[in-house]
């Protein structure tokens, strides 16, 4: 696996909250009149980062582990929105969120630096993505928290012209 992966893997909880705070307080629950455009899913900052903590922990820890031990399993897509309404996103709190999340992270990271490389070949079918390798996951994971980065800044440039 590529060490710039594992890195930026490693690194984007700080980037996150980072970009996370960067959202004025009174905006962290607006949603913008349209979401045409938006490069992540449609959802607030808050939204945006209990996405990126249940993406990590109920869609990539499970993927990973299937891909590991079975023969080509199947791997679900998930429904962002179903998740969103029944665990209320839009009541959850950052400080926790961001604890979990970081957590969750520090065990994807351990896992990933442990693998050999004949693992990194095991495949898998993901729902919607096709045949894949589980460093194709690792890969989509990646690219998955670069999308939620630019639903933030995103985010911000909707915030700015709503102030023009």
């Amino acid at each position: 696996m590529h060490s710039i992966t594992i890195d930026t893997l490693a690194a984007f909880p700080l980037q996150l909250e980072a970009h996370y705070a960067a959202i004025p307080a009174e905006f962290r629950h607006w949603t913008p009149a349209s979401w045409d455009g938006v490069p992540s899913e449609p959802f607030t900052a808050i939204e945006q980062i209990c996405h990126v903590r249940d993406i990590e922990i109920d869609g990539y820890h499970l993927r990973f582990r299937r891909t590991l031990d079975e023969t080509r399993p199947l791997l679900a897509s998930i429904d962002s929105d179903v998740l969103a309404r029944e665990r209320a996103y839009g009541a959850a709190d950052a400080t926790e969120v961001f604890a979990s999340f970081r957590g969750a992270r520090t065990q994807t990271v351990a896992l990933l630096a442990s693998l050999s490389p004949e693992q990194f070949k095991r495949s898998a079918e993901f729902e919607g993505y096709g045949a894949l390798t589980l460093r194709s996951l690792v890969h989509y994971l990646c690219s998955h928290d670069q999308q939620h980065l630019a639903g933030l800044q995103w985010l911000l440039g909707k915030i700015e012209a709503s102030r023009a």
